[in-house]
């Protein structure tokens, strides 16, 4: 196994059962010291330590833990930490009443339907009109309450999203396919192109922080434009209105892009990557073929190397 990529987060005490009974059926490696377990998901090795710290380790390392990592957000409300380092003095700052610009994106988590990124610029004079929508608590926010309030966000926040479709998604090549690449490009694209649009008076450019600084500018070394001095901050959503109203937004598109599948196949599509997920991809590859599901789903999850497995 080329163990090319490796993300490390601490799992909730929440999600803990949960996590343990999906693997149990995924072949067991020898237990490594202060381990709980260690499996192999195909090309990708899960290991659960004593302390709660999960280890995803090989070709799909992001893929697979993203979708635990997008769980713990929605269920649990929490913003995770990907290693010590990210456990900054930044956290203590807070934002909430700054002029700022700020990104986030919506999608890693779900086998269908695209990436959504959005940035926005809130000003001061616009934080109270957002408080009292309820955007600081965008996690708990339902999706019906989404749908209510996004509008009357848009109307007032200047806003640009970019949708990554699955189709667009599916043609990159390999090595460009990694999780943390195309959100750190996507974030950096909308960033760039806001802040083109206008001269807004922002004080703090902020992103909810999925990767190190240092490998996100990384990332974006190829892009003709490069967003500067980002501050980078975990729980961002509570520290800025800028990254929630840019979350709040790209949720709604996300909704309103998979009420557009759900509409073209008949069938409504559920969200996320487990069990229900591939259940229902079953039913929809029998009904449209493998080749075309391409256009829905995003190729290379495990959701389709189990799908394949099914029907050989």
């Amino acid at each position: 196994m080329n163990n090319n990529k490796y993300v490390v987060f601490k799992i909730s005490d929440n999600l803990k059962e949960k996590f343990i009974n999906y693997y149990l059926k995924y072949p067991a490696r020898k237990t490594p010291p202060y381990a709980v377990f260690q499996v192999i998901n195909y090309d990708t090795i899960i290991t659960l330590y004593e302390s709660g710290k999960v280890m995803f380790q090989g070709l799909s390392a992001d893929i697979e833990a993203s979708i635990w990592i997008e769980q713990e957000r929605i269920k649990n409300k929490r913003i995770i930490s990907l290693d010590k380092k990210d456990k900054k003095k930044d956290e203590k700052k807070v934002f909430y009443n700054t002029d700022t610009i700020g990104s986030d994106e919506v999608g890693t988590g779900d086998y269908f339907g695209p990436i959504v990124v959005t940035a926005t610029f809130v000003s001061k004079e616009n934080i109270a009109y957002l408080k009292e929508l309820g955007v600081r608590d965008s996690k708990k926010i339902t999706d019906t309450k989404i749908n209510e309030i996004a509008p009357k966000i848009i109307k007032v926040i200047p806003y640009v999203t970019y949708i990554l479709d699955n189709s667009s998604y599916n043609k990159l090549k390999d090595e460009d396919r990694n999780l943390n690449k195309i959100k750190s490009i996507l974030h950096n694209k909308v960033l760039t192109n806001l802040i083109k649009k206008d001269n807004y008076p922002y004080k703090k450019i902020i992103i909810d922080q999925f990767v190190y600084p240092k490998k996100f500018y990384e990332h974006i070394k190829d892009c003709n434009e490069q967003i500067k001095n980002v501050t980078f901050i975990t729980k961002a959503e509570d520290q800025a209105m800028s990254v929630a109203a840019a979350a709040v937004i790209s949720r709604y598109i996300f909704l309103k892009e998979i009420k557009k599948m759900s509409t073209e196949i008949g069938m409504d599509i559920p969200l996320g990557a487990g069990s229900e997920v591939d259940k229902f991809a079953k039913t929809l590859v029998e009904k449209i073929g493998l080749e075309n599901l391409k256009k829905y789903v995003k190729f290379d999850y495990k959701n389709t190397l189990k799908l394949t497995n099914y029907l050989k």
